[in-house]
């Protein structure tokens, strides 16, 4: 394990400048120490187990083993795990030197709403037993929405405060692990979130870390990502791991890719428009959208990239016509609120955009802003925290970011929205 950690360092020191943030110099205060979690179970027991919602009523079990095991999960509403089974898939990837281990992929269902599951691994399967419960079918359900989560202390500070949230499903706009080309730290990073990830559905997007893509010598990008961590794109209609959508609760969430192509003739534009067209209010009255680079940004951290800017131009739009309540992104590593805004104005008829890139990577905060703060930013702070989003019914929603500077999460910024569906002044 260590030469070949040792061998991903050299390929990271050598190669890392073509995608890592390092190359903008903005300061930051010393961060917390790294973490790497080994694994310290047999080599035949599941390990990284989490879940994710695969249309309104299944859910798919993931999962990795040092050895060969059968995919299959039994399932039920009692501890016995016994009532129900499904098989799966297996699959593994190669990185370089580096061979990951079986990863297993199971979907499971049809499930009830709001309900404790039990469930056990492999064939025949492990002595331990996971549980989950499921979403509710309608509101009020609770988000927890963490970006730029990575692997130190401030991690494990920040995931402890979601654990404690009584949240229903997370949310991430990307940069989950900080692996940065040392892929053992994929590993460290799924037992990390394991005790969260196994219990509650964690629907995540892509960030410029997860990218991983070395000139000549690994050409294909998100390897890793795709590999890890499957989420429910095929049940939405698009044709990439990178962007997809689903429906929960009375919220369509649309997780888009900042590193994916963007512009009006691409495969990710085109869906975006088609997926955006097929909304049906009645049934979702919310719609939220998690991009990584953000639209909007009064930190001197990541401006001018294309990533924010040109996709803000090619699909601002389109989001602005289908009256996209709220947009929450990351890569600036702080917290930022901006008003109702469309096109650098303040606009009631616009989403709400919130940067949320606090939840604990290694490299520090971005502790810097353009002063005189704009106008439309009505909320910004260099904290480490996460953030909940409570729907309540087809109208009203509570907006919650906790900072966790001293370890305790603290009530910084809180707003009541309105969904648009609520709203007869901006309907179409």
């Amino acid at each position: 394990m260590l030469v070949q950690r040792t061998c991903m360092l050299g390929f990271f020191l050598i190669f890392g400048i073509f995608e890592l943030d390092a190359v903008y110099g903005y300061n930051r205060p010393p961060p917390r120490q790294n973490l790497f979690i080994p694994n310290a179970d047999h080599s035949d027991l599941p390990q990284q187990v989490h879940i994710s919602q695969v249309g309104e009523n299944k859910m798919r079990i993931s999962w990795i083993t040092d050895s060969p095991t059968s995919p299959k999960v039994s399932y039920g509403p009692s501890p016995s795990a016994n009532a129900l089974s499904a098989t799966g898939t297996t699959s593994s990837y190669r990185y370089l030197i580096y061979k990951s281990g079986q990863i297993h992929d199971v979907v499971i269902g049809p499930l009830n709403p709001n309900t404790v599951y039990y469930y056990r691994l492999g064939d025949p399967p492990s002595s331990e037993t996971y549980s989950f419960k499921t979403p509710p079918s309608q509101p009020p359900i609770k988000f927890a929405v963490v970006g730029d989560l990575g692997q130190t202390d401030w991690t494990t500070s920040t995931l402890q405060h979601v654990a404690k949230s009584n949240y229903d499903m997370l949310i991430l706009p990307g940069d989950l692990s900080y692996a940065d080309f040392i892929q053992p730290l994929w590993d460290s990073f799924g037992r990390l979130v394991e005790p969260l990830a196994s219990q509650r559905p964690w629907m995540v997007t892509q960030g410029n870390h997860e990218v991983e893509k070395i000139p000549i010598l690994h050409s294909e990008p998100f390897t890793a990502y795709n590999a890890r961590w499957h989420m429910p794109f095929e049940e939405s209609g698009s044709d990439s791991n990178l962007y997809y959508s689903f429906d929960v609760a009375g919220v369509h969430v649309i997780m888009l890719g900042s590193y994916a192509k963007f512009h009006p003739s691409s495969p990710q534009y085109n869906w975006l428009k088609s997926d955006l067209q097929k909304v049906n209010r009645g049934k979702t009255p919310w719609v939220l959208v998690l991009i990584h680079a953000p639209w909007y940004n009064s930190n001197t951290a990541h401006q001018g990239e294309p990533e924010s800017l040109e996709m803000k131009a090619s699909m601002e739009d389109l989001l602005f016509k289908a009256r996209v309540d709220v947009v929450f992104a990351g890569h600036v590593h702080a917290y930022e609120r901006f008003t109702r805004v469309y096109k650098d104005k303040a606009n009631n008829c616009g989403p709400v955009h919130i940067t949320i890139g606090d939840g604990g990577n290694r490299e520090g905060l971005a502790n810097k802003y353009i002063d005189p703060k704009p106008a439309i930013s009505m909320f910004r702070e260099a904290s480490f925290g996460h953030g909940t989003f409570e729907v309540f019914n087809a109208s009203h929603a509570r907006w919650t970011w906790h900072q966790n500077d001293n370890d305790e999460a603290v009530v910084s910024d809180s707003i009541w929205l309105t969904s648009f569906f609520s709203n007869p002044s901006c309907k179409q």
